[in-house]
């Protein structure tokens, strides 16, 4: 069912198309062979080697290997976000009981903390309401693709705009969504890695990671590797640990603009994250840690780079925490007794972090890992027994 509104601005904006509108839009919109058109949901796919993931990534493995539809994909995600809101106590069956009400806002009390699922799925129901409310004045850019059977359109930018409008469509019926996006659509021959990642770095919440993942697609396609149209691991990305800026001096300049302006420094040090274990990118991406609290694990061993990572998110530990756990690992210079064992050195370092992490904190870090309160409780008289030994231990000393 078509949504009723007084008004429909984007429809307007799209039927006049003209020098007043173009004057809008990047320059590249404004060549010939363009156009704006409102498209089928259907028609309209993400890119699987986009840097920014925006589902979590089994979801964005699955979906993009054909095993899942768009609505099956935001199904799962919903209800794995349910699952943990229940853990947490903080149930919810419609979504739109995940927005802040007038009330909350009137509140002193502070906003509870969310895991990232939880604030990823705010996120995009609050844009699928925006886009509602107001129209999405800005569209998606999408490249032509002809398969075969007809025509079909890759996102260049714009794929948290393409979810949140599968999530009106089909996951808020009482905003009636229509299931068309506006999108530019852009000639295949014309599609560009370069306008992309300037689209991305432009907006904000680009994680190291992802920022990691860009660097490499960047310094890939200027060295004349092809990029492939279906997901791909961080092995491909990996590649470019090998290449750099001074391989290929005519895309220094336009590869640096297009990370935002940074320094070959800089750049250097995101690509270099891309050393990080699989398991500790996924982590570090999702809680969008930043890359100077990264940067040190880069030079431990990877078999422990998950395990730091996740302490660097139950502690909330800090650039130079992070740099003194590091420094005490397996391979460091200044390890002076090669019979403790590295978990030892890790549990010792964490132990000096408590005075800098609420009770509270430690509380819900153990939830989350352990997912039951019961287990959690076990989990903590197993660490009190744990912490007598030590004790006991240090008087006989």
């Amino acid at each position: 069912m078509m949504s009723k509104h007084h008004s429909d601005p984007i429809g307007n904006l799209l039927a006049s198309v003209n020098a007043e509108f173009l004057d809008g839009f990047p320059e590249f919109i404004q060549s010939d062979g363009l156009r704006v058109e409102r498209l089928m949901l259907e028609l309209v796919r993400p890119d699987p080697v986009q840097p920014r993931r925006v589902l979590p990534e089994y979801l964005h493995f699955a979906f993009h290997q054909g095993q899942l539809t768009p609505t099956q994909a935001l199904r799962e995600f919903i209800v794995s976000v349910q699952r943990v809101a229940r853990v947490r106590l903080q149930p919810f069956n419609s979504l739109m009981e995940l927005l802040p009400s007038g009330e909350d806002e009137k509140d002193d009390k502070p906003a509870p903390h969310l895991t990232p699922e939880e604030k990823l799925l705010r996120d995009l129901v609050l844009l699928a309401v925006t886009v509602h409310s107001d129209g999405q004045v800005n569209p998606l850019t999408v490249v032509e693709v002809p398969n075969g059977t007809g025509q079909q359109y890759r996102i260049e930018t714009g794929e948290r705009r393409y979810w949140a409008t599968w999530l009106l469509r089909e996951f808020l019926p009482e905003l009636e969504g229509d299931g068309l996006i506006p999108c530019i659509i852009i000639p295949q021959q014309r599609a560009s890695i370069f306008r992309q990642a300037r689209e991305n770095t432009a907006r904000s919440g680009l994680t190291a990671v992802a920022l990691a993942r860009q660097a490499a697609l960047l310094l890939l396609n200027a060295h004349g590797y092809e990029i492939p149209a279906y997901a791909v691991g961080n092995d491909f990305y990996r590649q470019a640990l090998d290449l750099d800026l001074r391989g290929k001096r005519e895309y220094t300049e336009a590869i640096l603009s297009a990370m935002g302006g940074i320094q070959r420094s800089q750049f250097s040090l995101i690509k270099s994250l891309l050393r990080l274990s699989d398991e500790a990118l996924e982590l570090a991406d999702r809680h969008q840690i930043e890359e100077k609290r990264l940067r040190p694990v880069v030079n431990v061993p990877a078999e422990y780079h998950a395990e730091i990572v996740q302490q660097i998110i139950d502690f909330k530990m800090t650039a130079r925490q992070v740099q003194e756990l590091c420094e005490g690992d397996p391979g460091s210079d200044d390890e002076d007794d090669e019979s403790i064992t590295p978990s030892a050195m890790k549990i010792a370092k964490a132990a000096r972090a408590t005075q800098h992490t609420p009770a509270q904190d430690m509380a819900k870090a153990l939830l989350k890992l352990e997912g039951d309160v019961g287990l959690a409780r076990a989990r903590l008289k197993a660490m009190r027994r744990y912490f007598g030994d030590v004790e006991r231990y240090l008087t006989e000393d």
